[in-house]
């Protein structure tokens, strides 16, 4: 979205330069602000967490609010300000059309490298999913994998879910067994997703998907699965918490305490009975 008024509340701002196709705003509560009519070259897509705005896409013009998705497709004319008075709250992601073309292609959406323009504007399906994925954008606990795998699988269960379309799954199985054993011997260190990719010869956008339909999560989920098992069996053994916690691929104790509790609501400490 275009700059704020001076009056309006001060925006945040997620980006990172090793997943350089995707950034964040977001603003919360703000009550005096005013967009005039703009474009962008990227992909738009923004979650109302609070309040109602007044939303103008193309000849469209909609009062939104909370739950409310909007779509905004590259170069359109749009605009979205809050009721006078009201707070308002929200975050906005901004996609790389080149981006976001390259996966529509992957998916068998586009025959070629143009982009596939959404035909929805908005909607309130995917507003769980949303906010989900811009949590892990924003946690700063949250690993490179993890955050490129969520991206990948929200934009892809999006065109699926605005657009679908039947895909294939021949050899699905055996090049994501690859996947998963590729994990597995490497979960000591921090993975990248197109490390994975090429040892299962898939694309992200197909491993993303297909992955967490066999596994019943994603390959950053599976990582830290993997590596909690081999904490417990440590733990059993009667190592010491600090040194699993590096031993297993965590950057510190705290982050290994974190995601065991998580995965078996229970500290190490608790789990090897001294706790």
């Amino acid at each position: 979205m275009a700059a704020p008024s001076s009056h309006s509340a001060s925006p945040n701002f997620w980006h990172d330069e090793k997943l350089p196709f995707v950034e964040m705003r977001s603003i919360k509560g703000a009550r005096s602000i005013g967009y005039a009519k703009h474009s962008h070259e990227s992909f738009s897509i923004g979650a109302v967490t609070g309040g109602k705005s007044t939303y103008l896409n193309g000849k469209m013009k909609e009062q939104v609010g909370a739950g409310t998705v909007v779509i905004i497709n590259p170069e359109e004319m749009h605009a979205c300000n809050p009721v006078i008075d009201e707070p308002w709250s929200y975050h906005m992601l901004y996609i790389n059309h080149a981006w976001l073309a390259a996966l529509q292609q992957e998916l068998g959406f586009s025959a070629n490298a143009d982009f596939r323009p959404f035909s929805t504007i908005s909607t309130n399906s995917p507003f769980a999913e949303l906010t989900t994925l811009c949590a892990i954008l924003a946690d700063e606990h949250a690993d490179q994998l993890q955050k490129h795998g969520a991206v990948i699988d929200f934009f892809s269960m999006l065109q699926n879910r605005l657009d679908p379309v039947s895909t294939s799954n021949k050899d699905a199985n055996i090049k994501l067994m690859r996947a998963a054993e590729f994990i597995k011997e490497n979960f000591k260190r921090s993975l990248k997703l197109e490390e994975i990719c090429a040892a299962a010869a898939l694309s992200p956008a197909y491993l993303i998907r297909a992955f967490k339909h066999q596994f019943g999560m994603t390959p950053h989920a599976y990582l830290i699965n993997h590596r909690i098992q081999q904490g417990r069996a440590q733990l059993r053994r009667g190592h010491a918490i600090a040194d699993i916690a590096v031993d297993i691929g965590f950057s510190d104790q705290a982050h290994f305490q974190r995601a065991f509790k998580q995965h078996l609501a229970a500290t190490p400490g608790q789990y090897r009975g001294r706790g």
